[in-house]
């Protein structure tokens, strides 16, 4: 196994949900299989403009995930589906340029210290451990260890041999980067910290931003789609609630509609709480649209979970 970058847009033009499945064509299928069972790290490409389906974006690796399966395209031939499990956002997207001549993948830069654009044009590209290790510890910051570095005794790499190169890690066997990224405490509390962070530590529901003398926010990270059925530790499975109102989502008594209108259990929903919710009773989303709800959650916890 090696692991790989996988890059995909907000708007992307293929059938692509990066929290569960990625879309790719059959030039990439030995790429990819050479991940399966594996971690990789998601790369945003540049956009036209501000809009999210063009340039101007965060041209950023912004999460990471694991390979579990690959299916072909029952509709489009010599196309294919990878299966996503897994998926956690990084704490701060990780910019493809660690610094002046240097990218976190090796293989794209040339001997001269730009940036090779027949391998950064590739949507998919191996990678070896110490590269991944060196964007997660980037990524997550404060929440893993000091950021390691590439072996420079390594031999070259660039991603698309017919087999991996060898490299020497600077992490022991096994290797404590793979065991932290798999635990449920760091894993919520990345969650909670990107969730409450894209919402400015305010509350989706009742707009209110309540912070203590130390600077904590009382809003807590609440999972659309839980944990417990299959739902990723992604913002946009995610919104920033009250205490209360986090409880009552869980349970089903409040949830979100396509147009983010707030849909309330209204036999079983008290009036203070009506009190207390946004005046036009809609979600208080980020600014940033990358950042919003997925409907496909939304719709799952409609679905699934409110009583109303």
């Amino acid at each position: 196994m090696v692991k790989a970058v996988f890059t995909t847009r907000v708007s992307p033009s293929y059938d692509d949900l990066p929290e569960r499945y990625y879309h790719f064509p059959r030039s990439y299928l030995r790429q990819v299989e050479a991940a399966l069972g594996d971690w990789i790290v998601y790369y945003e490409p540049r956009r036209r403009s501000a809009d999210p389906g063009s340039r101007g974006g965060r041209q950023a690796y912004f999460a990471i995930a694991r390979v579990a399966g690959i299916e072909p395209d029952p509709v489009r031939p010599d196309h294919f589906y990878a299966r996503i499990d897994g998926y956690l956002d990084l704490e701060h997207p990780v910019p493809f340029r660690a610094g002046p001549g240097d990218t976190y993948e090796r293989g794209l830069t040339r001997g001269d210290g730009g940036t090779s654009k027949g391998a950064f044009g590739r949507a998919v590209r191996n990678l070896s451990d110490a590269e991944f290790d060196r964007i997660v510890a980037a990524g997550f910051g404060r929440l893993i260890a000091p950021p390691v570095t590439v072996s420079q005794t390594a031999a070259p790499f660039d991603g698309f041999g017919e087999a991996p190169a060898v490299f020497d890690d600077v992490l022991p066997s096994p290797r404590p980067m793979i065991e932290r990224l798999v635990t449920r405490p760091f894993r919520d509390r990345a969650f909670a910290d990107v969730v409450r962070r894209a919402y400015g530590r305010r509350c989706a529901m009742t707009g209110l931003a309540l912070v203590d003398a130390d600077g904590r926010g009382e809003a807590e990270a609440a999972h659309i789609r839980p944990v417990a059925d299959d739902g990723p530790d992604s913002v946009r499975n995610g919104l920033a609630l009250t205490g209360t109102l986090h409880w009552m989502f869980d349970h089903g008594l409040v949830s979100v509609d396509e147009d983010h209108s707030l849909l309330l259990d209204q036999g079983r929903v008290p009036d203070t709480i009506l009190r207390i919710i946004h005046p036009d009773r809609r979600l208080v989303v980020p600014d940033i649209p990358d950042l919003r709800p997925h409907p496909e959650f939304l719709r799952y916890h409609r679905r699934e979970i409110f009583r109303g």
